[in-house]
C-alpha cells in the first residue's frame, strides 16, 4: 500500500464495515475512516491492497506492537467477498509479520460477526481474550492471536 491508495482504501474501508452482516453496538469506528487515518496508520505501520483490473477490491492494515503484528481494518469489498480475499490480505499481514520478524499476528473482531470469526479460525487464529466497548457490561469483541510456524515458543 501506498499514500496515494489512502483515499480510495479509506472508502473501501467504509464501504466494506457498512456491508457487515449484522449491526453492529457500538457502530464500527471505520465507518468513521478517513484518508488522513489511513495515511497516519501507513506512517506508524503497513499495509497491503488488492486489485483487479485496476478496481481495489480489499486491503488490510497493520502496526507492530505488543510483539506482534496487529491486523486491523482489514476490508474486502462487498461484491468481492467469498472468493479467497480475506484470506490472502491474512497471508500478507503474515508474510508482514515474518519479514519484521515478529512471532505472531493478533487481530479483534466482533463477537457478532461470526462469518469474521470463522474466517480467522480457519486461517490458524484462536481467541485469547474477550473484551467489552466503553459503555457495555458483556464482551462486544474477541482478540485472536496466530503464533507464527517459524517462530520460536515462550520463553
Amino acid at each position: 500500500m501506498a499514500p496515494e491508495d489512502a483515499t480510495p482504501v479509506a472508502a473501501l474501508i467504509r464501504a466494506a464495515f457498512a456491508a457487515q452482516s449484522v449491526v453492529t453496538d457500538p457502530l464500527p469506528s471505520a465507518l468513521r475512516v478517513t484518508e488522513a487515518d489511513v495515511t497516519a496508520h501507513l506512517h506508524m505501520g503497513g499495509g497491503v491492497v488488492a486489485e483487479f483490473a485496476g478496481m481495489l477490491v480489499g486491503s488490510a492494515l497493520w502496526v507492530a506492537q505488543h510483539g506482534g503484528l496487529y491486523l486491523g481494518r482489514l476490508a474486502v469489498a462487498p461484491s468481492w467477498r467469498r472468493r479467497g480475499l480475506g484470506r490472502a490480505l491474512v497471508a500478507a499481514a503474515e508474510a508482514a509479520a515474518r519479514n519484521a520478524g515478529l512471532p505472531m499476528v493478533r487481530l479483534s473482531t466482533r463477537l457478532a460477526l461470526l462469518d469474521n470469526r470463522r474466517l480467522f479460525a480457519a486461517c490458524g487464529f484462536v481467541e485469547t481474550t474477550r473484551e467489552a466497548h466503553p459503555g457495555h457490561a458483556a464482551p462486544t469483541f474477541v482478540n485472536m492471536e496466530k503464533r507464527l510456524s517459524w517462530a520460536p515458543g515462550p520463553g
